[in-house]
């Protein structure tokens, strides 16, 4: 997936070496020297844990194959998301 590029620097959670925490402080920073610059922010909070079942798997799989993730990550991904349904 780093090689590939397919996860921003910016990607915290299930990243190696960094945690939810580490997002959360990271947006707090940059929220906090929007709002010193006078910046006006807008927070836009969304709940995205019920997104894997909604979304077709199929499709998902797709989408990684030509993202060009290696076909064992694709596989390994495509079980798992065949345990949850």
């Amino acid at each position: 997936m780093d090689s590939k590029k397919v996860i921003r620097s910016s990607q915290h959670g299930f990243t190696k070496g960094k945690s939810y925490f580490n997002s959360l402080i990271a947006f707090y920073d940059e929220t906090i020297t929007w709002m010193d610059d006078g910046r006006t922010v807008d927070i836009v909070y969304l709940d995205l844990s019920k997104a894997f079942n909604t979304v077709s798997h199929n499709i998902l799989i797709g989408k990684l194959r030509k993202c060009g993730l290696d076909e064992w990550t694709v596989r390994w991904i495509e079980k798992h998301l065949n345990h949850r349904s």
